[in-house]
């Protein structure tokens, strides 16, 4: 049986019902939302929300912001959006304390089948492109499904620390290795669609 297909979309102005509808859901579910690049704050400008991510991705990295890419992470067979990831290609010391490289997020009615896995192994590839070696990532101590995405593809933990910027809980920070993850995960190359961006 031929498995599915997934891949990185960069998003665009004919995904507006398909978007809002994905963060909708999240919201249905009193879900955390993640990986989206501002998307939920956003949901009655979406047009805005794409003219941010073209601005996002040139960016000059300061302390305030530095450049990032998102994408809609889709099923090739149905092309519905499965999932989102934020990919900060450079950091500032505040991400490096509290954020990282990757965000990501996986919609409530899609968990459950390790598709959180293949996306964050797509993040690394794009990772990978943009010369970053070691990704830097993290989550709610409390929140284990999302952390042991991280420690599948060989990620480790490297603190323990109380988040007083964003969440006010305890928090886990990973360190993983780019290209050590890609080597030795191939399993995931059969599950990416010809169709995934390469930015």
């Amino acid at each position: 049986m031929t498995p599915e297909t997934y891949y990185f979309e960069i998003p665009g102005p004919e995904r507006k019902a398909d978007a809002l509808a994905f963060i909708e859901e999240f919201r249905a579910y009193g879900s955390e939302i993640n990986g989206t690049g501002g998307l939920d704050g956003y949901t009655e400008d979406y047009e805005g929300w794409l003219s941010k991510l073209k601005a996002d991705y040139t960016r000059v990295p300061d302390e305030e912001r530095v450049p990032a890419r998102t994408f809609f992470f889709v099923r090739e067979s149905d092309g519905r959006i499965v999932g989102m990831c934020n990919i900060r290609l450079a950091l500032n010391e505040a991400l490096r304390q509290n954020g990282g490289h990757i965000g990501y997020g996986i919609r409530p009615t899609e968990r459950g089948r390790g598709l959180g896995k293949l996306q964050l192994y797509l993040a690394l590839r794009v990772c990978a492109r943009h010369g970053i070696e070691t990704a830097l990532l993290d989550a709610n101590l409390d929140n284990p499904a999302s952390w042991k995405i991280m420690e599948a593809l060989g990620g480790v933990r490297t603190r323990e620390y109380f988040d007083d910027l964003y969440d006010h809980c305890m928090a886990v920070g990973y360190e993983l290795a780019v290209k050590k993850a890609l080597a030795e995960h191939p399993e995931y190359e059969a599950m990416i669609s010809t169709r995934a961006t390469e930015p």
